[in-house]
C-alpha cells in the first residue's frame, strides 16, 4: 500500500470508529450526491499532495463539507465543525502499515445553500494534516 492509500486508510478510520458513530453524524465519500439526502451529513474530501522531497512523507488537508437542513439555521453547522474539531485537531492517527497522520489548525467557511438541494445549507470545514511513514 502506497502513502496516498495509507492517508486515505487513517483518515477514514476515524470515521469508523464507535466513538464517531456515537455522534449520529453520517459521513460519506466526496462522491455523495447531497441531492439524494435531506438530513444532517458530512461529506469527506481527502486532498493530499506530495512533499517532492520524500516518498515517505505527504502533506494535504481534509475538507468535509457540512450538510444540515435549511430550516435549522447555521448553528448546527458549528456543533458538527466543534465535534470535528474534537477528533481532529492536534491529533495523531497511526496507520495499518507503519505510517502517522497528523491533523492541524481547522477553519470553516463559504456558508451557503446547497446548489445541488436548496433544501439543505453547508459549509466547508477544512484541517491540514501531514503524513509521514514511520521507519
Amino acid at each position: 500500500m502506497g502513502k496516498f492509500s495509507r492517508i486515505d486508510e487513517g483518515i477514514l478510520s476515524i470515521f469508523a470508529e464507535e466513538a464517531w458513530i456515537d455522534e449520529d453524524i453520517p459521513v460519506y465519500p466526496e462522491n455523495f450526491s447531497a441531492s439524494k439526502n435531506d438530513k444532517t451529513f458530512v461529506r469527506l474530501q481527502i486532498i493530499a499532495s506530495d512533499a517532492g522531497v520524500n516518498i515517505r512523507s505527504a502533506g494535504g488537508v481534509l475538507i468535509a463539507e457540512i450538510f444540515v437542513p435549511r430550516e435549522r439555521s447555521a448553528t448546527p453547522i458549528s456543533i458538527i465543525a466543534d465535534a470535528l474539531d474534537m477528533f481532529l485537531v492536534g491529533r495523531m492517527r497511526a496507520t495499518t502499515d507503519g505510517g502517522v497522520v497528523q491533523f492541524f489548525g481547522s477553519s470553516i467557511g463559504n456558508k451557503q445553500s446547497d446548489k445541488d438541494n436548496p433544501s439543505l445549507y453547508k459549509a466547508d470545514y477544512s484541517i491540514n494534516f501531514n503524513y509521514n511513514e514511520v521507519m
